[in-house]
């Protein structure tokens, strides 16, 4: 690991401005994913701005959303009341998505801006476009068995491995920034990238910016939920396929439902068309088939993953399933 400066900011403008004067600077709070990538020689900064004295891990109900604070440890997310209460599927996604040692470290905002896992960019012999861009993707013509079937380009085929994102797209967040240039607020579907000729860049944050919270709207997916993650073993592991179930049920037809996908792109995948699909229908194994064709429409597997063509869909229909019956 190469020698870095270590500063810790006591306010977010603080931290904002440390981070907009020093390009090669990174913010680190949990740090268990930066500091993995630091120690494999796949980031170096040379400034650690520590943000974890920031006041920004509350989770509170305002205005017709619940609000989660950017440092809000994802452990004690997924055991919060309210989130329990209002968001199970959140907490699902949370309790499948690692080790509770590092669910006490690791934090939301953390969670979402975490970096691929494929094995071509931690190598730093391999080529990589996301870590070295023009270098090529090993993963195109290596061993691709966990890598995309949807939204990928011919410069990279790595998928985004948070399993809270997955949840998150589905339930329609928003996200809340700070910069230099003041705040704003995105949807939850914009902040992640397709990697395009751009694998190197992951988000759509600009230079400085810091995720301050998230907020999820109230909504009517509070039992009817399923957070389903397919891996090789049962403790940690990362996602082959996951699904993020939710409906509104009115006796046995569906009124309103929430789909999204993770394992399967460089982003969460959301399945606003098998949405659609499901809507108006009965909550019949018959109608969550209908749904998966439609969610798997486009998908491409390169020479390991063709699995994913049916374990996708099969997927779809089980998390479905479970979400009807819970």
């Amino acid at each position: 690991m190469n020698q870095f400066q270590y500063v810790r900011a006591s306010k977010p403008k603080a931290a904002i401005e440390a981070l907009a004067r020093d390009p090669n600077a990174q913010f680190i709070a949990g740090g268990t994913n930066l500091l993995d990538l630091m120690k494999r020689g796949v980031m170096a900064p040379q400034k650690l701005i520590d943000i974890n004295k920031l006041p920004l891990d509350k989770i509170e109900r305002q205005e017709g959303n619940i609000r989660i604070g950017a440092l809000a440890l994802n452990g004690a997310v997924a055991e919060d009341k309210l989130v329990l209460e209002k968001l199970p599927l959140l907490a699902q996604a949370l309790n499948a998505g690692a080790s509770a040692q590092l669910r006490n470290m690791a934090t939301v905002g953390g969670n979402m801006l975490q970096r691929t896992r494929c094995p071509y960019f931690y190598d730093t012999a391999m080529p990589c476009n996301k870590r070295e861009p023009g270098t090529g993707c090993g993963a195109l013509e290596g061993f691709n068995r966990m890598h995309a079937i949807f939204g990928f380009s011919d410069k990279c085929i790595a998928v985004h491995p948070s399993d809270m994102s997955v949840a998150l797209a589905a339930l329609d967040a928003t996200v809340l920034i700070s910069g230099p240039k003041g705040d704003r607020r995105i949807p939850f579907a914009e902040l992640h990238r397709l990697p395009g000729d751009q694998p190197h860049i992951d988000t759509t944050l600009g230079a400085g910016e810091l995720i301050t919270a998230v907020e999820v709207p109230d909504n009517a997916f509070s039992r009817h939920v399923h957070y389903l993650k397919v891996r090789e073993r049962a403790s940690y592991a990362f996602a082959l396929v996951s699904v993020a179930a939710a409906l509104q049920l009115d006796g046995s037809t569906i009124k309103d439902a929430r789909l999204a996908m993770g394992g399967v792109a460089h982003k969460p995948w959301r399945l606003t068309d098998a949405e659609k699909a499901l809507v108006g229908k009965p909550a019949t194994d018959e109608t969550f088939r209908q749904a998966a064709e439609v969610a798997m429409r486009g998908a491409k597997a390169f020479k390991h993953n063709a699995y994913k063509l049916k374990l996708g869909p099969n997927s779809i229909v089980q998390a479905l399933k479970n979400a009807a019956a819970a």
